[in-house]
């Protein structure tokens, strides 16, 4: 039996015995207004009072019981811990206020003087709450300026072990973030919401053989980065009700909780961004940790392959910049000590150019 037609019951149950007792009482009162009423039998009186109060408590009291307590759920399922704190501060806040204003309001003339200290208790609750947790960011963004404006002599330079970062599915798939977990350049716990192992699942479950392996390679990776243990990983149950692309729940929720977005996706990035949220993007980092190389500047590279002009081999370095050697050819499968020539940074990434020293 669901719990709603349990209510059903017992809410009919109970408003049909009050219907039952006051059938008589009610009836007396209209009869005054209308003198010319036949008086019934009383219990045919009883009868009808008690069948009318058991249906009405058979349909309205799931709506007095269940549902505001689900709709209690929702919200709070949706809003963030920050988010609920602020608005159980902002009722105590307002119970202060009500307890300051309830001596004034008690000498007013009857019946306001007993009626309203309730309604100040009420209405400053209600006000402070909703004030506090609709102004949550912009409360933490104040106390936050202020705690960093105040030395600290126990602050050690690394990372904040406060610090939360949203982690995108793409930036899971990629496979990157475990090095870079390794490296401790994160500086912070690493939250994965639900929605994006979800999304994560489905691809790995995918009849494209492609996207199987993908997230495969995606569940692998968080399984690595849970042993590691480098970094402290937490599977949250947040979520946002309403919005069903996981890139719009992600900036919504990384809004929410005032912390920023690890991803490698393009389009996410630039979103993000538009909406003021701080994206950490791995593609920017890799490009940003490559070697910085002059023209005249040597260094050794392995010709793996034939370029596509004329006598040209093509190389790479480490971090997967290509290196292009003119009369490289010649030098097939061996390692060449070469000087670089030229740079060109393209949309794809950077090319080198470079000619072997003894030329």
């Amino acid at each position: 039996m669901s719990g709603t037609l349990l209510s059903r019951i017992i809410g009919a149950i109970i408003l049909g015995i009050i219907g039952a007792v006051s059938g008589q009482p009610i009836f007396e009162s209209i009869q005054k207004c209308f003198p010319n009423l036949v008086d019934p039998n009383q219990n045919l009186l009883m009868a009808i009072s008690a069948a009318v109060f058991f249906i009405l408590g058979f349909i309205i009291t799931p709506y007095i019981t269940i549902k505001p307590i689900e709709g209690l759920k929702k919200l709070f399922r949706k809003a963030s811990p920050q988010t609920l704190l602020s608005g159980l501060a902002g009722l105590l806040l307002g119970f202060v206020a009500a307890a300051i204003t309830a001596y004034p309001f008690s000498l007013l003339p009857p019946p306001f003087g007993s009626i309203m200290p309730f309604v100040g208790v009420v209405l400053f609750g209600y006000l402070f709450a909703i004030l506090l947790a609709s102004r949550n960011e912009d409360i933490q963004t104040m106390f936050r300026s202020v705690s960093d404006r105040i030395p600290s002599r126990g602050r050690m330079g690394g990372a904040d072990s406060s610090r939360r970062i949203l982690v995108d599915t793409s930036a899971i798939i990629d496979g990157r973030i475990v090095d870079i977990a390794e490296t401790g350049f994160l500086g912070g716990d690493l939250i994965i919401p639900r929605f994006v192992l979800n999304e994560l699942q489905f691809v790995s479950d995918s009849s494209d053989s492609l996207r199987r392996q993908r997230g495969r390679r995606g569940l692998e990776t968080l399984a690595e980065l849970q042993e590691t243990k480098v970094v402290p990983i937490t599977i949250s149950d947040l979520d946002v009700e309403g919005v069903r692309e996981v890139d719009d729940r992600l900036v919504i929720l990384a809004r929410q909780m005032n912390c920023p977005i690890l991803t490698n996706d393009f389009n996410l990035n630039r979103v993000a961004e538009l909406q003021g949220v701080q994206v950490l993007n791995i593609n920017d980092l890799a490009n940003a940790v490559k070697v910085v190389l002059l023209p005249g500047e040597g260094f050794t590279v392995k010709i793996i392959q034939e370029g596509k002009e004329y006598n040209q081999g093509v190389g790479y370095l480490d971090d997967g910049t290509m290196v292009v050697v003119e009369n490289g050819e010649h030098y097939m499968n061996e390692e060449l000590y070469v000087t670089v020539t030229k740079i060109l940074q393209t949309s794809a990434g950077r090319m080198i150019f470079a000619k072997p020293e003894n030329e």
